[in-house]
């Protein structure tokens, strides 16, 4: 839900579009279906549709000095076309001419150029810096909407109106003259027979300038301003305005005054405003990540997706079922439909960050691992907490795991405590605080008759602990940062991996290392989890593709590329029918399981 304008509808009324890490996503609005347009190499920044729906291009970030991409899409065969490269850094912004001719692109502050783009021959007619030299960057671009010929960049202190000599190959600027006021452009929107064009500030204003004096037609609201900013806007064919700030309001306005004629309080920045046809039906997009659908009439908001908008830090199933899951990210828990990928139930926790969660084996209950050093349990129905288990870690709790009896909850802290607890009907009591580890717990998992439990941590080491005794079993040496732990189902071995890349096999009543395996090419193993018969096992980690091995062959059966952020953790569904990934970059992937059970 951040880049800017980033949700469109397409002109067919049957799409939406939207960025999702470094893939473009299309969703049917109807039946959910989902197409993935794969070909960046990194988040996309931008995107847009031509007027006829048969083009779409999205811009990506890159790092400095080198060229980011633009990628010119075919929507009907969903394929790439063409890919543009001139600017460095990032892309800005794009826009289409209205008959399909030209693209025009705004490169980021460390190209500040822009680029008039042949679609025919897809390759770059001229370019020239996008602002003056005493003025701040252009950050936003829209095309006129009946000539081919013009277009308009605003920005930082600059607003400039531009027309394409395609004869010479040259662009020339006009800059707009608006007297005294000085503004910083976030939004801009193109009226539907050009006769003025409308630019939302960071003020929380919007001005009005006409396009062929290059003059300020008039600016509002003169009192109460849009609260941080302007940060959509959309001219509808009648002339009037949809905008949407960035304290989340969706506001129906018109020219002169500005004053709310209709309005609705949306959860999170208003990052998109997108019209299905003329604009009957409008869809919003928020920071949030949080995707609404408005009735124009009766000005209504109907939330149609939704997913985390923070790094996803961990994801459970209940036991014995896949047709729920759980998942985690900074302040909230939700709990999903897995087939039809709904919120069932979010849990908010404000201002605090959950690292770990698990379900009781009876289900009723989530158990949750939180930064501020407490454990939180949940109904997982209502949402309602159950108990609070104050001060269970000096620097918060990194993981939890629960035992199939449901009398156990298995701690471990950012100090390296694991700290076992006695769960009565009423009361939650400390029995033993296990004093080993050096460096924070990553991972805890448990043995099916709740008589020994393993311990994963950034310190080195795992530890094999006797939950009877309450004392160390075994402890498994090596030189990197545990990430991830899991038992064979018959429970003589382990397996573990971390920040080396590799792949540990180990045995459980001594200790000693069975084989190890090259997990990746690049960057650590942070997921892993094996299935109910332990003949295959999957892992996830910072090269953003989720493996399936086989675990005697020690051999990759399947990739599943997919994923733009380091994936956090993964999941098999009980029965074997999906692998759940979740990601640093917000996402929750779902994948097909490559073997029938």
């Amino acid at each position: 839900g951040h880049v800017p304008t980033g949700l469109k509808c397409h002109p067919d009324e049957e799409h939406l579009i939207y960025p999702l890490g470094c893939t473009v996503l299309i969703q049917a609005i109807n039946t959910q279906e989902q197409n993935f347009l794969q070909g960046h190499s990194n988040n996309v920044s931008c995107m847009t549709i031509s007027k006829s729906g048969v083009y779409l291009a999205s811009g990506q970030v890159t790092f400095m000095g080198f060229k980011a991409d633009i990628i010119l899409w075919d929507y009907q065969k969903r394929e790439l076309i063409a890919r543009l490269s001139l600017h460095k850094g990032k892309i800005e912004a794009l826009a289409f001419s209205p008959n399909d001719l030209y693209l025009v692109s705004l490169g980021g502050p460390d190209d500040g150029s822009v680029v008039v783009w042949s679609i025919a021959k897809r390759e770059a007619i001229c370019g020239s810096p996008a602002a003056g030299l005493n003025v701040g960057n252009a950050t936003t671009v829209v095309f006129s909407r009946c000539r081919d010929e013009m277009f308009i960049t605003a920005g930082n202190g600059t607003i400039r109106v531009w027309e394409l000599d395609l004869p010479n190959r040259k662009i020339w600027p006009t800059e707009c003259q608006t007297g005294q006021m000085k503004r910083i452009v976030m939004s801009i929107t193109m009226a539907n027979d050009d006769s003025f064009f409308y630019l939302g500030t960071t003020t929380g204003d919007i001005l009005k300038m006409n396009p062929k004096t290059k003059l300020l037609a008039d600016t509002g609201p003169v009192k109460d301003k849009f609260s941080l900013g302007v940060s959509a806007i959309k001219c509808l064919k009648t002339g009037d305005l949809l905008v949407g700030s960035g304290a989340g309001l969706l506001v129906f306005c018109k020219s002169p005054s500005y004053k709310p004629i209709k309005k609705i309080q949306l959860q999170g920045s208003v990052t998109s405003i997108t019209l299905r046809g003329e604009g009957h039906q409008i869809f919003v997009g928020t920071e949030e990540s949080h995707i609404y659908r408005v009735n124009f009439m009766d000005f209504k908001e109907t939330l149609i997706a939704t997913c985390h908008f923070e790094a996803v830090q961990d994801i459970v199933f209940p036991f014995g079922t896949a047709e729920l899951f759980a998942t985690c990210a900074k302040k909230d828990i939700r709990v999903w439909h897995t087939v039809s990928n709904r919120e069932l139930l979010r849990i908010t926790v404000p201002n605090m960050t959950c690292h770990g969660i698990d379900f009781m084996r009876d289900g009723k209950s989530i158990i949750s691992a939180w930064d501020d050093g407490r454990i939180r349990a949940f109904a997982p129905e209502t949402g309602r907490l159950m108990y609070v288990i104050n001060n269970a870690h000096r620097i918060g709790v990194t993981a939890v795991a629960t035992t199939s009896d449901c009398k156990r909850v298995i701690s471990g802290g950012g100090e390296g405590e694991v700290r076992v607890w006695q769960i009565g009907c009423q009361t939650q009591k400390l029995e033993e605080a296990l004093k080993e580890h050096k460096s924070s717990v990553s991972c805890i998992r448990v043995k099916k008759n709740n008589e020994e439990c393993v311990t994963a941590s950034t310190d080195g080491t795992c530890v094999i602990w006797d939950l009877v005794r309450l004392r160390r079993n075994q402890m498994i040496l090596a030189n990197t940062l545990f990430q991830c732990v899991c038992y064979h189902p018959e429970e003589f071995q382990i397996i573990t991996s971390g920040t080396d890349r590799k792949i540990a096999y180990w045995e459980v009543f001594d200790g000693s290392v069975i084989r190890e395996l090259e997990g990746s090419l690049s960057g650590s193993i942070n997921g892993m989890d094996i299935t109910a018969e332990g003949v295959h096992f999957v892992t996830g980690g910072n090269d953003h593709l989720v493996k399936v091995w086989d675990y005697n062959g020690g051999e990759v059966t399947h990739v599943g590329v997919g994923h733009s952020g380091n994936i956090t953790r993964i999941r098999i569904s009980p029965g074997n029918h999906y692998i759940i990934s979740v990601s640093a970059d917000g996402a929750i992937l779902r994948w097909k399981y490559p073997f029938t059970s």
